[in-house]
């Protein structure tokens, strides 16, 4: 059956309307458990931070925002310890402009977005699947079986190359469903 990904945004009769006996799943952090514990904010802990053999971060986005690096400011390892969902975002406010992400903390490679998408967010993420989720997607294969499949997400960004949107950390879980998990082919570093 298909997979289909919606904005959490999305008003729960519009889903019902438009899919109708589909089966919904908040995969957000505001979703319920044990979905909840898809998003990337979640503090699974034991994620690998790239280059770096002994460190660890609590969450996907945890470790996402403490290896960005903006104008004023390098990296932030205090980010991979975040385990409330919250506090976690680094913006450039009072830092300047995004320079990228390092790849390691004592690595000399600053990643631009594509390629730290593809060298940090994307591995990080399918960890946490492969290592932190097998019941949940045990789960969700078993209920995809019979019935439409909605996972619910705030961004709708399926593309994992267009850099002009937040990638949906719900596609990639229809990715992994499906067994097509997104690979590069051109990375530089």
């Amino acid at each position: 059956m298909p997979i289909v990904i919606e904005s959490r945004r999305k008003k729960p009769a519009t889903l019902a309307k438009t899919w109708p006996e589909a089966l919904v799943r908040d995969v957000t952090s505001k979703g319920p458990q044990p979905w909840v514990r898809f998003s990337p904010f979640y503090p699974h802990g034991g994620i690998p931070v790239p280059n770096t053999p002994d460190e660890r971060a609590a969450s996907v986005e945890g470790l996402w925002q403490g290896l960005k690096v903006f104008e004023t400011e390098d990296i932030d390892p205090t980010k991979w310890a975040v385990t409330t969902l919250r506090g976690i975002k680094r913006s450039g406010r009072s830092r300047g402009a995004v320079r990228g992400h390092r790849f390691g903390v004592e690595s000399d490679v600053l990643l631009d977005y594509r390629a730290a998408r593809y060298r940090i967010y994307l591995p990080a993420y399918r960890w946490v699947l492969e290592n932190r989720l097998q019941s949940e997607v045990a789960q969700l294969r078993e209920e995809m079986a019979n019935r439409t499949l909605i996972l619910l997400d705030y961004e709708t960004n399926t593309d994992t190359d267009d850099l002009s949107r937040p990638l949906s950390h719900a596609a990639l879980v229809k990715c992994h469903l499906e067994g097509r998990w997104p690979e590069e082919t051109a990375l530089r570093v």
